[in-house]
């Protein structure tokens, strides 16, 4: 996010219009222009930070703390049981717009989006490893 402002940014900061939701010292929250359903928000640092691992801890923190009260007025409005929380960081991973925001995405019977994977095998000996290596770099 070196230069230029992101969209985000410019939501924050007013110089582009949006539906707020909640907004405190660190987050800002709005509507989705472009839901995948009634009711999709978006939860946005107002740290600029492209990637979740680039966050600092403060909006970490905060960002995990308005997605659950964001969620659960979401719920309550919609009256929805079911909703999907969404992040993704870098393009390929579908990322679109660099700098970091999650998708609160209630879940209608009727509703047409689909978050599903094919799994693939991980034996014992390598989840073992893997769960070493990755704990072993967690500060």
């Amino acid at each position: 996010m070196k230069g230029e402002k992101s969209l985000f940014t410019r939501i924050i900061e007013g110089e582009i219009p949006s539906f707020k939701i909640y907004e405190n010292e660190y987050v800002y929250s709005f509507l989705d222009i472009n839901p995948a359903s009634y009711g999709h928000t978006l939860v946005v640092p107002k740290e600029p930070a492209s990637s979740l691992h680039e966050l600092s801890p403060e909006s970490a923190s905060e960002l995990g703390i308005a997605l659950a009260k964001i969620s659960k007025s979401i719920l309550e409005v919609t009256g929805v049981n079911s909703y999907n929380v969404i992040q993704n960081n870098g393009s390929e991973a579908g990322q679109t717009v660099f700098h970091v925001h999650f998708h609160i995405i209630p879940k209608y019977p009727h509703s047409t989006h689909q978050l599903t994977w094919d799994s693939v095998k991980l034996g014992s000996e390598d989840a073992s490893e893997l769960a070493r290596k990755i704990s072993m770099g967690i500060v």
